[in-house]
């Protein structure tokens, strides 16, 4: 019975995905009419992976739940009950996601019981939380991608809204200009969440039209105009103003902690994150936006944006450097005529060739497994001897303890 198992896997159709970067890399046709937005590698009941055991396909959470010491090893199943700490994902993003947060693991578990506890069903649409976990998570760019991350420091965002915005408009600013602290942007951002649609509209239109007067020259404004042709109307398309705006480049990477507001604007990329479904909308969507929730939940100190690169020791594998006790991403370069042996051998982790052709050779029972482009593979902590030869760039994901 071969240990190692590749993996089937669900692809999530929303409405901002792309059409075609995630059935290009696995290979597949595409429909014009359904946008693929993310593949799903993992154990998440909502869409959980599935993989090959004795002649039969089963679904990765109940292959776990049946072989969790040799899928997990003894550490990870027992500090995390017997389930995969992380979920795995290729996200493509053609249009904004919504602006968002996820709670912490206090925040997470008090939620989930109290929405239970109001009998609120788990598929509802005004459901708030769909499990009891965190969500820190980590993006690494495939392609160029733009991202909202964080609020600014005060002075950027006074500086950059009373660029766009009509002096007699400027109003909105008057709590960063009385408290230019975090008390004073948690109000600033509050008057903006409950502001009424009037003078919401008002608002934005003014600032869109100040910002496409400079948008050819300036990316904040170029992405203010962006986001009012995806939503008109929603203040929050004036975000770029007052949350980081960064572009990755490929191989560079975010980590968000809990509470930190954010939105994927563009590109494709890989993503991982705690198993968890928990999301806090702002706007820029037409799901449900709970203002007393977000606000609490979201962390009102200004972020310094710290872009992560791979950091590779001797060997083949360059790690992203988080303080996610979940998981660990990595990618993995197999470079022709050499073998390249992985670290962290004898911990479960989730494999994904995204470039080339790779063997993976289970060392201790001899097996290989073919790895090309849009193949993905999951490794159990039982195996604690693995080489890869060939030439291939793969992103790994794993758990650091």
């Amino acid at each position: 019975m071969a240990r190692i198992k590749i993996l089937e896997n669900n692809i999530r159709h929303y409405a901002w995905g792309s059409l075609t970067a995630i059935p290009e890399l696995l290979d597949i046709s595409f429909s014009s009419d359904r946008p693929c937005a993310e593949l799903w590698m993992g154990a998440h009941p909502n869409a959980p992976s599935r993989v090959t055991h004795e002649g039969r396909t089963v679904s990765l959470d109940q292959y776990i739940v049946r072989n969790a010491e040799h899928l997990l090893g003894k550490t990870v199943a027992g500090k995390f009950n017997n389930s995969l700490p992380f979920l795995f994902k290729v996200l493509a993003a053609a249009e904004p996601l919504s602006i968002q947060a996820h709670p912490d693991k206090a925040q997470a578990r008090e939620g989930f019981d109290r929405e239970n506890r109001a009998g609120i069903p788990l598929d509802a649409p005004n459901r708030n939380y769909k499990d009891s976990h965190h969500k820190p998570e980590c993006i690494c760019a495939m392609t160029p991608f733009t991202a909202l991350c964080g609020f600014r420091d005060i002075p950027d965002i006074i500086h950059n809204l009373s660029t766009v915005l009509p002096g007699h408009r400027q109003n909105v600013l008057s709590d960063l200009h009385r408290k230019s602290d975090s008390v004073g942007l948690k109000a600033f951002f509050h008057q903006l969440l409950v502001m009424d649609s009037d003078a919401a509209g008002d608002v934005t239109a003014r600032a869109v039209d100040e910002a496409g007067k400079r948008a050819e020259n300036d990316f904040m404004c170029r992405w203010i105009v962006r986001l009012n042709q995806f939503y008109p109307g929603d203040i929050m398309a004036l975000a770029p103003a007052f949350l980081n705006l960064v572009e990755l480049s490929p191989q560079q990477a975010l980590f968000l902690p809990a509470g930190v507001l954010h939105a994927y604007l563009e590109g494709v990329g890989v993503e991982l994150m705690a198993s968890s479904d928990n999301v806090l909308r702002g706007g820029l969507t037409p799901k449900h936006v709970d203002v007393d929730e977000l606000m609490r939940v979201l962390d009102f100190s200004p972020l310094t944006l710290q872009l992560l690169s791979p950091e590779f020791g001797e060997g083949c594998e360059g790690v992203f450097d988080t303080s996610a006790e979940e998981f660990v991403l990595s990618v993995v370069r197999v470079m022709p005529g050499t073998t390249c042996i992985p670290g962290q051998q004898g911990r479960v982790a989730i494999l994904l060739c995204v470039e080339g052709q790779a063997i993976l050779t289970d060392e201790d029972t001899e097996e290989t497994t073919e790895l090309t482009r849009g193949v993905s593979v999951i490794i159990p902590a039982s195996v604690t001897h693995y080489t890869l030869s060939g030439d291939a760039k793969i992103f790994k994901a794993s758990v650091p303890c």
